[in-house]
């Protein structure tokens, strides 16, 4: 007996289940097109105008905040550097100043003239005071030059002491350790000095010009207000509003800031310029034109010292008189123009000098060019008058540079934070304002 056959199964009942290929399943969309989708809808689109705005509105903020900080900075720098050059020119003159003043009484023969001494002693102390204080700022190049001038300036004033020495005794010697102590400050102390003034002036020259470039980020602040009006224009056309309160707002603000806080750093670059142009050039110009008169006078002295030698010395006592009446031109200001008369006026008694001595005269130019009389057309007289108003001059100016540049200083750092606060405010009106039309789509 065959087996019962089994119940009939409807066709593709023992076929195994269909196996959906994970290649047909559903896919979800991935993390960059679901931000496209997002972004490509209006509330997407509003928020784009948010991130713009608000781009905006930090750039007028940080790029203002930096013009401003930078032409702080750069003024403050040259505030600093026109103190510390003044007090370069200062030492070179202080010294000149001690080398003529030696040389002078050296002509007196014995013991020199107490003020004479006096003056001597306070112009050298000056020097070394303000050579540590110059070493205290300077960067290490500049303190291993002031080191060196300051070795040369103890070589310098032991040569001094022993022609005055000598020169007490009444021998003849010491005009040369004069003369030496004269070669030791004109070959190895002032070439120094000097190029340290160049330097120290080409460096604020720089700072100075630094004023002018704050402004160029302040036209970067522009693009700020491009994209904030960009932003308002696209929200009107969108939704059929023709203002929005918040970014209407953060527009005004920039806007007024912007204008504010441009004439702030422009009136500031103004008065840098004119410092620039004005008490710092009549400063630096009256303290080198000092200088070079010292020298003169200085090489005028020795001319006498060393009998016979006054013609030879004199093409350079009137080359150092040319260079101190150009400096004196290049201060243009009416205090240069009594200043110019001053030196004149010694170099119209210098002149008297020279005549007696070139007519062999000797003692009675001597007499000439050491007479403390109360004479004001004195070789003495004229020479104490121009110094005088020299260090007043040269003292008046940078204290006015100082100042001025120091208030200036402070208009600049009022610009840098009236826009970095501008920035702020323009940012939280542009989110206030786009974000209640997101609220919309809630």
């Amino acid at each position: 007996m065959t087996a019962p056959d089994t119940l009939a199964r409807p066709p593709g009942a023992d076929a195994a289940p269909a196996v959906v290929s994970p290649s047909a399943a559903p896919r979800r969309p991935g993390v960059a097109a679901r931000a496209v989708a997002a972004l490509s809808s209006t509330p997407g689109h509003l928020r784009t105008a948010l991130a713009v705005a608000l781009v905006g509105a930090v750039v007028v903020g940080l790029l203002g905040f930096q013009a401003g900080r930078a032409q702080d900075a750069a003024l403050d720098a040259a505030r600093t550097g026109s103190e510390r050059l003044v007090l370069l020119q200062d030492v070179r003159t202080d010294l000149v100043t001690a080398d003529a003043t030696a040389t002078n009484a050296f002509l007196v023969g014995g013991l020199e003239p107490v003020d004479q001494r006096e003056e001597y002693d306070a112009r050298v102390a000056s020097a070394a005071r303000n050579l540590a204080r110059l070493a205290q700022t300077g960067d290490a190049g500049d303190v291993a030059v002031l080191g060196s001038v300051g070795a040369q300036i103890t070589r310098y004033t032991g040569l001094v002491e022993q022609a005055r020495a000598n020169n007490r005794q009444g021998f003849p010697v010491g005009s040369a350790y004069l003369g030496t102590a004269s070669t030791v400050m004109s070959e190895e102390i002032l070439p120094p000095l000097t190029d340290l003034v160049a330097a120290e002036s080409g460096r604020v020259d720089a700072r100075f010009d630094a004023t002018g470039t704050a402004l160029r980020l302040v036209a970067a602040c522009l693009l700020g207000l491009v994209l904030l009006l960009g932003v308002q224009v696209w929200l009107a056309r969108r939704t059929h509003r023709v203002l929005n309160t918040g970014l209407v707002t953060a527009t005004a603000v920039v806007l007024v800031a912007g204008i504010v806080g441009t004439a702030l750093l422009a009136s500031v670059r103004g008065t840098a310029d004119d410092v620039r142009a004005g008490p710092y050039t009549t400063a630096t110009s009256v303290a080198a034109a000092e200088t070079q008169a010292n020298v003169a006078r200085s090489g005028a002295g020795l001319g006498l010292i060393q009998r016979g030698s006054g013609a030879d010395v004199e093409p350079e006592v009137q080359s150092a008189l040319d260079s101190a009446r150009d400096h004196l031109a290049d201060a243009g200001t009416e205090a240069a123009g009594r200043l110019t008369d001053d030196l004149d006026a010694w170099a119209d008694a210098h002149a008297a000098v020279r005549e007696l001595d070139d007519a062999g005269r000797w003692d009675d130019a001597v007499a000439a060019a050491t007479d403390a009389s109360d004479d004001p057309t004195s070789s003495t007289a004229t020479f104490a008058t121009f110094m005088a108003d020299a260090d007043t001059a040269v003292s008046s100016n940078a204290g006015q540079v100082g100042d001025e540049l120091l208030s200036a200083g402070t208009r600049a750092e009022v610009a840098a934070w009236l826009l970095l606060a501008a920035g702020a405010v323009a940012a939280l009106a542009s989110w206030r304002g786009v974000h209640r039309r997101l609220e919309e789509y809630r």
